[in-house]
């Protein structure tokens, strides 16, 4: 984040914001499982494991789907390294299209693979530094940076600013809090309004490299 120009650090806000809300959407569907936090499906599932494998293949899936969308992502972002965000940001529009398609047809299990993907594929939109990665969908490297650089600060260091990673936590909650209210009053069509973020992303990505932010 320190890296980021104001625009791109916006633009990690927006991105952010998208995933706490398509994750809680997707989390009222699953029924305490998760799109986008692969720690907490590792979790369930090793208590899946022990309590008598009866479903287990559901965050083995989820989290071998989040692979399978950090890999498309990362191969299309390679592809057009220059155009990363546009094309990253509309595979995940693509995607959730496609799930709010497959939820009117009551094809769920569909509908929850390609949110599972598309959330793998939206971390990829800012990994062009392998090194040192932003983290879009789990938010617990950010606040440790935050406690880092808070650290820091108070240690005297003035030029150590824990503001945006802490922006960075802040806009996932504020995102996961509207889809909380969208999701219990809209249900599944509230995958529409994420599509519509999505797209949104997408065009004002396409600004970006115009304008080469």
């Amino acid at each position: 984040m320190q890296r980021f120009s104001p625009t791109q650090r916006r633009f990690a806000y927006a991105v952010a914001a998208l995933a706490g809300f398509v994750d809680v959407t997707g989390f009222l569907q699953l029924d305490g499982y998760f799109v986008s936090f692969m720690t907490g499906n590792t979790t369930l599932l090793a208590r899946d494991l022990a309590g008598g494998m009866a479903r287990v293949a559901v965050p083995a899936l989820l989290i071998a789907g989040f692979v399978i969308g950090v890999t498309i992502g990362t191969m299309l972002g390679d592809r057009w390294p220059a155009r990363r965000k546009p094309v990253v940001t509309g595979l995940v529009a693509g995607a959730l299209i496609c799930a709010a398609l497959a939820r009117i047809f009551d094809l769920s299990e569909m509908s929850l693979g390609l949110l599972v993907m598309a959330m793998g594929a939206l971390n990829t939109v800012l990994s062009a530094n392998r090194k040192n990665p932003v983290g879009l969908t789990y938010m617990t490297g950010a606040l440790v940076r935050t406690g880092q650089l808070l650290a820091d600060r108070i240690g005297g260091d003035r030029s150590a600013n824990p503001l945006p990673f802490a922006l960075l936590w802040a806009s996932l909650l504020a995102g996961a809090v509207c889809g909380a209210f969208v999701g219990l009053g809209w249900g599944a069509a509230s995958l529409w309004l994420a599509s519509a973020i999505a797209l949104s992303l997408c065009a004002a990505s396409m600004r970006m490299v115009d304008r080469r932010a």
